[in-house]
């Protein structure tokens, strides 16, 4: 199937395996499965819904099973340690369908990897109940757990019990160990490995996506990055590239120099960054920085005499550079928290003199500031109360700044701040200047003479042998081809540029929004100064606009189109002559002119060599490094982070496979007890999403016992549902004529069938029928079955509370759940007296504050028309509230955004919190890719509840504590939402004669 798929054991009898897979729950929640040794359609034997279901142990009789369930321990098994969420419980539940579970093991800790003795009397299982992971049994009958290991620290990871049950053999500390059940000794079982094992060794690369990408000023060159290193290709033809790094670290932050000549970029060679430039007229680099720092975000002076950069995250520095273009002076411009502006290198004035930077304040506030690139006092010249922003860019007469800015979860602005009071240009000023004497070139230079007066003669230039081109007409020639051996400082002279002036008086008041219409950001202005061209979002796509900036333009410009897709777009930038852009699209490198837009990709393509044994080093530091920096407890929970790195560095440097080498990671990782960490594959990097779902589910028995695949469930709006006359206890007997035999996986079958007509045989009683149906991708199929749980969810809280109240369930903290919210909180649920809100299995995401406003507001006023009833005032205005009693209802897998929802709900005193506490499982994180493509989740924001602890590791208490059995979902209860109706009931009283 598509849905990730992890071996659970074998029958003793040889003829059974088992598996856990969330091919066919709510949010791919695993269940346990089966499938014949000698093949056939996997059919579950637990399958409670919404509810984890692991590490199946089939017992020796072969008639029941042990598993694990709830939380999510069986994807975090590399955790050193656990939160709530990893306290998996031990259940007992016999093979035939229908029969009752039994649980064995409490919450009390992490538990997992239940194994049989051979007599069926006792459990094995791997337990941190002591502190240390170790081995423990259990009577299957009943009694207290008893500790068969007693290690004080280290692993106890994948046991496995031998077949005539006197031993069991465990991985820990990367060694096999045996633990001998007679005498109740461990020891480690030595080794000897033989041969060379396979590993993933060296690959010759084509790369044709990139990760990064910058345009040469004069918009002849482009830059890529592709695997972490440099290479550069015209930016017309495209073609193959040039590698101008080969250093087996991660190059960043491109940005050329105003000579088209050299490059400047951030190198991580190690586990430090440092500032490098590359001269391609000299062919070689100079690494401008040293020491113990992360130095990012290098930004060229338009002189070209200063590199600005940013040093960990504190301070802002400028590097003047000598006429050799060596490092002569680095000096702290501004030292602080700068931050926020993470696409935007510091934005220079177009006279080399200043710096524009962003600066988070103790509030999260994210504003513009400005500073001298030769010291100074630094001053904010903006003053929005915004947490995200991104780029910012200086006008190019240098009167006005631009930068985007937004809130998390709304639509992002861009804000121009006039640098001094504003005096508009007028259209008469177009007619006066037709009157204006025309500048010559011997005259431009020269200032404008009362009238009458006769403007002075220009001097004279000294004679020069006639010795063919000049010098200055030679370098321009080799500089376009790359080929000068000039010193790289030199550069053509250019015409005057005026000073910058900043009226730091009152430019609080000289902030505006541009009246753009939609969402955007990433703003880049032109050379000419006439058009800015910006990012925005729209139905899926990501889409770039163009916006004329001229004041004297004859009709209020509007944002015009230039391309959209859905593949998202970076790294913009326009050509010199302002009539082309260049960027990369979804890694690719795009260009379009700006008047009638012609969208086309350049074909840039960069072979490169890899090395496997450099590149899991390299992907380690990476990881290693960015956790360095970001890892939210400065103290690592206790934890020596540079010795954990010594101590997994060997096992890494003898990784033979990508997986390796992100299981050894992640062990490092895991030693920090964290949530919202780790290191995972590549995206798509574990199969496609290529099955076929036709929106049934079937009897394992029935199809066990030889009555073929016979419908139990006909999943609401599916596509045998929308066929409508497939019902449960029919048979599906073929596919497109292909018959279902006991050895045919009905997945294999339902490959590539999404969204294609399909033949379906059913069989009711004797009768055979066809019916035609369009199957849907199983991503599809996983939304369909959400929407069938939800509508179960809402009619069983009607039928129990006597139609008083209604339901809703938050899937997630997402911008997405939130416009769904909206929807089911729809008239029917208004109409209700209470309402239930469900947040049990929601993971997290970013609203939780707009979710607690339906829910906090609260009505003051009525509004009448004529004719019509009274209306509360916020739903007259359209302003979301509820405006109801409710309850909320919580699990241990309600985790990060939905323990900030439960603790506001909480702390607002809403209503009563019903269920299990929440899951402890509670930073604020990112995603970063690796080098090699894989993704590592960095915990970057401690969260504290409004008494101020910390609530990672602590979960949020519930006031009423009911847990759910397994064996519901068969039995069609919620021990848990029965008592959430209960508790919402008793505090709304009887029903009223008026409702």
């Amino acid at each position: 199937s598509d849905s990730a798929e992890q071996l659970d054991a074998w029958s003793r009898d040889g003829k059974w395996i088992y598996f856990s897979s969330g091919a066919n729950d709510v949010a791919r929640q695993t269940d346990v499965f089966r499938v014949a040794a000698t093949g056939g359609t996997p059919l579950e034997v637990s399958r409670e819904r919404f509810l984890a279901e692991f590490n199946a142990a089939p017992s020796p009789d072969g008639q029941a099973i042990a598993l694990m369930a709830k939380g999510n321990s069986g994807i975090q098994w590399w955790r050193n340690g656990h939160a709530h969420i990893d306290e998996a419980e031990l259940w007992l539940k016999p093979v035939a369908a229908n029969a009752p579970y039994r649980r064995l093991l409490g919450p009390d800790a992490k538990h997992l990897w239940p194994m049989w003795s051979p007599d069926g009397r006792t459990l094995y299982y791997m337990s941190d109940q002591s502190g240390s992971e170790n081995l423990w049994r259990l009577a299957v009958a009943g009694g207290a757990p008893v500790q068969v290991t007693h290690f004080a620290d280290g692993r106890v990871l994948f046991p496995s019990i031998a077949f005539d049950g006197a031993a069991i053999v465990f991985e820990r500390d990367f060694e096999i160990w045996k633990l001998d059940l007679k005498s109740g000794q461990s020891a480690r079982v030595p080794v000897t490995l033989r041969g060379a094992p396979a590993s993933a060794g060296d690959r010759r690369l084509n790369e044709t996506n990139f990760q990064q990408m910058s345009l040469s000023p004069d918009g002849k060159k482009v830059a890529v990055i592709a695997h972490g290193e440099i290479f550069a290709a015209s930016a017309k033809d495209g073609g193959p590239a040039q590698q101008v790094t080969d250093a087996s670290g991660i190059q960043g932050d491109l940005y050329w120099a105003p000579d088209s000549r050299r490059i400047a970029y951030a190198a991580q060679r190690g586990l430090d960054s440092h500032l490098a430039v590359y001269d391609f007229g000299l062919r070689r680099e100079r690494v401008l920085t040293s020491g113990e720092h992360f130095d990012s975000s290098p930004s060229w002076s338009p002189d070209g005499k200063m590199v600005a950069y940013v040093r960990d995250r504190r301070e802002l520095r400028v590097i003047t550079l000598n006429e050799s273009g060596d490092p002569q002076k680095d000096a702290v411009a501004f030292a602080g928290q700068i931050a926020g502006f993470q696409n935007s290198p510091p934005a220079w004035s177009p006279d080399s003199h200043w710096l524009a930077f962003g600066v988070t304040d103790p509030k999260s506030f994210r504003n513009v500031w400005v500073a001298s690139a030769g010291g100074g006092e630094a001053k904010p010249i903006s003053f929005l109360a915004n947490g995200d922003a991104s780029t910012i860019v200086w006008s190019k007469d240098g009167k006005y700044i631009v930068f985007d800015t937004a809130q998390r979860s709304e639509d992002a602005h861009i804000v121009r701040i006039d640098l001094l009071p504003h005096v508009p240009r007028y259209r008469e000023d177009e007619f006066r200047d037709l009157f204006r004497p025309t500048e010559t070139p011997d005259r431009r230079s020269q200032p404008p003479t009362a009238p009458g007066v006769k403007p002075p003669a220009p001097a004279e230039a000294p004679a020069k042998p006639d010795t063919g081109p000049s010098s200055t007409a030679a370098e321009a020639k080799t500089a376009g081809a790359g080929g000068s051996d000039k010193p790289a400082g030199a550069t053509p002279s250019k015409p005057k540029v005026e000073p910058v002036r900043i009226v730091f008086d009152g430019i609080h008041e000289r902030a505006t929004y541009l009246p753009l219409g939609v969402s955007a950001e990433n703003p880049v202005i032109s050379p000419d100064g006439k058009t800015l061209v910006f990012r925005s979002s729209l139905s899926g796509q990501s889409v770039l606009y163009s916006y004329n900036l001229d004041e004297l333009v004859r009709e209020p410009p509007t944002p015009q189109q230039l391309v959209s897709s859905r593949r998202p777009k970076r790294f913009i930038a326009f050509t010199p002559d302002s009539k082309q852009i260049y960027y990369l699209e979804g890694g690719n490198v795009g260009t379009t002119t700006i008047e009638g837009p012609r969208p086309r990709f350049v074909a840039v393509n960069a072979e490169i060599d890899v090395a496997f044994d450099q590149e899991k080093l390299v992907a380690f530091n990476q990881a290693w490094s960015l956790l360095d920096r970001t890892f939210f407890d400065p103290k690592f929970h206790g934890q020596n982070w540079k010795a954990l790195r010594a101590r997994f560095e060997p096992y890494i440097s003898n990784a033979h496979t990508s997986d390796e080498m992100r299981r050894i990671t992640n062990l490092m990782i895991g030693e920090l007890n964290a949530s919202h960490s780790g290191i995972s594959r590549p995206p798509n990097g574990f199969g496609l999403n290529r099955v076929a779902d036709l929106g049934l589910r079937f009897d394992r028995e029935a199809f066990e016992t030889g009555k073929g695949l016979v419908v139990r469930e006909v999943v609401t709006l599916g596509p045998s549902f929308n066929e409508g006359s497939i019902k449960p206890g029919d048979v599906l007997t073929a596919i497109d004529g292909h018959a279902i035999g006991p050895a045919d996986d009905l997945d294999r079958l339902m490959l590539d069938r999404a969204d294609k007509r399909t033949v379906l045989s059913i069989r009711t009683g004797a009768a055979v029928r066809q019916a035609v149906v369009r199957p849907v991708s199983s991503a599809v199929a996983s939304g369909l079955l959400y929407r069938h749980w939800i509508d179960g969810q809402r009619a069983y809280v009607d039928k129990i509370s006597g139609g008083r109240l209604g339901y809703v369930h938050i899937a997630d903290m997402s911008s997405e759940a939130l416009d769904q919210l909206y929807l089911d909180l729809d008239a029917q649920n208004q109409a209700k007296d209470g309402v239930v809100v469900d947040v049990r299995n929601n993971n997290g995401g970013y609203v939780n504050g707009y979710v607690l406003d339906v829910f906090t507001r609260r009505n003051y006023l009525t509004m009448t028309s004529r004719g019509q009833t009274a209306v509360p005032s916020r739903q007259a205005l359209g302003q979301r509230a509820l405006g109801l009693p409710t309850v909320l209802l919580t699990n241990e897998s309600s985790l990060s955004d939905a323990e900030d929802f439960t603790e506001g709900y909480r702390t607002l005193k809403l209503g009563k919190v019903v269920g299990v506490p929440t899951a402890g499982w509670i930073i604020y994180t990112s995603n970063v890719p690796l080098v090699d493509g894989s993704v590592v989740r960095l915990p970057s924001t401690r969260i504290q509840g409004a008494a101020g602890d910390d609530m990672e590791l602590h979960p949020r208490p519930v006031d009423i504590m009911v847990e759910r059995p397994l064996g519901e979902s068969v039995q069609g209860k919620d021990a848990q939402l029965e008592a959430a109706v209960t508790e919402l009931l008793k505090g709304l009283g009887p029903k009223s004669t008026a409702h």
